[in-house]
């Protein structure tokens, strides 16, 4: 059949316009996927922080500063918070605890917009997140994400020390 729709040049033309408009679609299509992971990636992050920060600061598990006791009695620092808390949360999402930088845990004053200040427990770290989006400049690109996570400790004073 000839002088049809797709005889001559015109078909190779058309074949590669859609090659063309296959790549963008399926970056665009990965670029959404591996930005939806880091966005779960920051939320799992931030809610293993949260976690931390809540159990280090129960008012009853206190003994002094940073280190506190567990509901058995054993004593626990930041390095056990980190282990028996934020740990497992990262686990659970198939996050290597180990790439966790800068991992601080901190009694501090905590700036609380309504009340005024209020002593706490502040938790940060960072975990190293890489950006697999091909055909662009972003392809094998590591990004910090960092999380914080600040809980009241109850029963505190506003003023005097924050122990």
């Amino acid at each position: 059949m000839h002088g049809g729709r797709f005889d001559g040049p015109e078909r190779g033309a058309e074949l590669l316009e859609f090659a063309f408009v296959m790549a963008i679609l399926l970056t665009l299509m990965l670029g959404i996927i591996w930005f939806a992971r880091a966005y779960n990636v920051h939320q799992t992050l931030t809610r293993a922080a949260r976690e931390g920060a809540r159990v280090a600061a129960m008012p009853s598990s206190f003994a002094a500063g940073n280190t506190f006791a567990d509901p058995s009695g054993v004593s626990m620092d930041s390095s056990s918070v980190f282990a028996n808390q934020i740990a497992p949360v990262l686990r659970s999402a198939n996050l290597d605890p180990n790439k966790v930088t800068d991992y601080t845990q901190q009694v501090e004053w905590l700036n609380a917009s309504d009340t005024g200040q209020q002593c706490g427990v502040a938790i940060s770290f960072a975990y190293p997140f890489r950006l697999e989006i091909p055909f662009t400049g972003l392809g094998l690109t590591t990004i910090q994400l960092t999380a914080k996570a600040q809980m009241r400790r109850e029963n505190q004073p506003a003023t005097g020390s924050c122990p």
